[in-house]
């Protein structure tokens, strides 16, 4: 094989390779609520170990009847953590923090809910209701995972973040629960067309 055909080869590997990367798309996901529809583009080549575990719960149906448990309007919407009952749920090993990833805590993304040890995420969620930038990494230690953003039903976050919120006996110590539950129905990833 000559260099002209070696060069030939090469090309063609660089070209399909780029042509494969340019294709390739994030997951959608639709959260299904008691409000209404929310869909989410998930940032799988900025956070994908983030979002493979995301997406490990919802393939398990983990989701499905659970709640937002902690609202404040103005800062966010929290779920994903207890079931209708105000009972914490079952939890999958926690994951890698990935807030160096580049993504910014702004309104409408979603980002993984953690204690305060950096590497502690599970399956608790939030859904920023406002540029919370002082939750990205180095504004506040080790930062919040953002993982993706919200690309229709932007909306239906507002009506979640103003609803009622008081304390339940359910919840001691809690003071942003939502009087009316606020249930996730299911949340489910968008198939391609």
């Amino acid at each position: 094989m000559n260099f002209r055909h070696l060069l030939s080869a090469f090309l063609l590997m660089l070209l399909t390779g780029f042509s494969f990367t340019a294709h390739a798309a994030n997951p959608e996901i639709k959260i299904k609520t008691s409000k209404g529809d929310i869909v989410l583009e998930l940032y799988q080549d900025k956070a994908p170990i983030t979002v493979d575990n995301f997406l490990a719960y919802i393939k398990q149906d983990e989701f499905k009847n659970s709640l937002f448990h902690r609202v404040i309007p103005g800062f966010m919407i929290q779920g994903g953590g207890f079931n209708q009952d105000y009972q914490r749920l079952a939890t999958n090993a926690p994951i890698k923090n990935e807030a160096s990833n580049g993504l910014s805590n702004s309104r409408g993304t979603i980002a993984m809910a953690r204690t305060n040890a950096p590497d502690s995420a599970t399956r608790q969620f939030f859904i920023n209701h406002a540029n919370n930038t002082n939750l990205d990494q180095g504004a506040y230690g080790a930062g919040y995972a953002v993982f993706g953003k919200v690309t229709s039903g932007i909306e239906v976050v507002d009506a979640i973040a103003n609803v009622a919120t008081g304390t339940t006996a359910a919840m001691p110590g809690a003071r942003d629960v939502p009087t009316n539950p606020v249930v996730i129905n299911s949340i489910q990833v968008i198939e391609a067309k």
